[in-house]
């Protein structure tokens, strides 16, 4: 890709937003100079298998990655990592690196990402204490995970639980401390919390639920030794995870001036209040063709699709960014698949049984289905996506029919 035109556009972030926009300009040929600047030392790689076969040992780290360097620098784009962006200056469109170098920028698109919650509780900052959000953290959680150790997560959503799969088929004693009233509670109903609740209790996971933590024993050599609770008790831990969920990475941004509430404000083609600076993936809250409100999203999918919009929107196209949510989670054999957001639903009804080999929840909302929860049931998430685009009202009679055939729906 020579003879590259003098615009610059830099990207900031190594995730899987910056992965995508790099994959996506690549496709559509873009003929000005990038350069990416992340401050990990591994080109753009996709974090879900962090938690799951990667933590496990079952993939290697050159899987993650979303596509080898070599293709971006043999398509002439840069990758600057290792370092990371200290400072913008909007005014003469250039940003400061840590290594005090500085790049000029015609385009700047942030995919900050975000940063783990940390707890702030007494030992906190004790040996064997960890948070999972980059590679470093996975691999030194691995060498941690050997059978006969006791690991405690506290938080019980999509992370903590994913993790705790991982270890248990490692042969690590695993308890799980959740503050509210039920797993995941946050992102799905009361159904697929109790069946996620059985499941790993089955597999011998410790979940202790409306469990609050105050603080961390101190064991030999300043390593933790248990987690103390609210209530006065603790529970003993060799190793203990907090997956807590994660705050966007927005101080970069706010430094510039840049709009900010709950995270980097764009709209619906990803452009922030500076017309020369674009945003995507977590970092983000974005304005959804779909959804009244402003949403900030973590997920893969999120990250892929605002990716795309913004290299639309860098060839010089307006194509407005307006999928449904959708994620998913792998635990033990279970796949879950979400579409839609179910918070605000008035009605759930349930097609087929946690007892079948795959089951789904949906949500309606004054008769219209806005999310479908499918657990092992692949063909109720595809259909579901199609009944939460349309805002489709259907029969709960016919949606709990064991029977119905969900194609027919459509």
């Amino acid at each position: 890709m020579a003879n590259k035109s003098q615009e610059v556009t830099v990207i900031v972030g190594g995730g899987h937003a910056a992965g995508a926009l790099l994959a996506a300009l690549l496709q559509s040929r873009y003929q000005h100079e990038v350069v990416l600047v992340g401050e990990e030392p591994h080109p753009p790689y996709q974090r879900p298998p962090l938690s799951k076969n990667y933590l496990a040992g079952e993939v290697e780290q050159e899987s993650l990655y979303l596509k080898p360097r070599s293709v971006y620098e043999n398509a002439g784009y840069q990758l600057r990592l290792g370092v990371r962006v200290d400072q913008i200056d909007r005014d003469n469109k250039t940003v400061r690196l840590s290594d005090n170098s500085m790049i000029r920028y015609d385009r700047l698109v942030l995919a900050t990402g975000s940063q783990v919650r940390r707890l702030r509780s007494p030992g906190a900052e004790l040996k064997g204490i960890y948070y999972l959000h980059d590679i470093a953290d996975a691999d030194a959680l691995r060498e941690e995970l050997v059978p006969g150790k006791r690991l405690v997560i506290v938080g019980g959503g999509f992370v903590g639980l994913e993790v705790a799969a991982s270890a248990v088929k490692k042969g690590v004693g695993v308890t799980v401390l959740e503050a509210a009233e039920r797993l995941m509670q946050r992102v799905t109903g009361p159904e697929m919390s109790a069946f996620f609740y059985a499941r790993h209790h089955d597999a011998g996971v410790d979940i202790r639920l409306d469990t609050g933590v105050t603080g961390f024993a101190t064991g030999d050599q300043g390593r933790v030794a248990g987690v103390t609770l609210a209530n006065g008790d603790m529970v003993p831990a060799d190793i203990v995870l907090v997956s807590i969920g994660v705050i966007p990475d927005t101080a970069l941004a706010e430094a510039a001036g840049l709009a900010c509430d709950g995270g980097i404000l764009v709209d619906e083609f990803t452009r922030t209040d500076d017309p020369a600076i674009l945003a995507i993936g977590d970092c983000t809250r974005h304005r959804n063709l779909f959804f009244e409100d402003r949403l900030r999203l973590e997920s893969v999918a999120n990250a892929v699709d605002q990716a795309r919009t913004a290299a639309a929107v860098l060839m010089g196209e307006e194509k407005p960014y307006d999928s449904v949510p959708w994620f998913w989670s792998n635990q033990y054999d279970i796949r879950l698949q979400m579409i839609g957001l179910s918070p605000g639903h008035d009605q759930r009804v349930m097609h087929g049984s946690p007892a079948d080999k795959g089951f789904a929840v949906f949500y309606l909302r004054d008769g219209c289905v806005i999310a479908v929860d499918a657990v092992n049931l692949p063909i109720a998430f595809m259909v579901g996506k199609q009944l939460v685009q349309r805002r489709q009202a259907v029969s709960p009679g016919v949606l709990s029919d064991p029977h119905t055939d969900l194609k027919s729906l459509l």
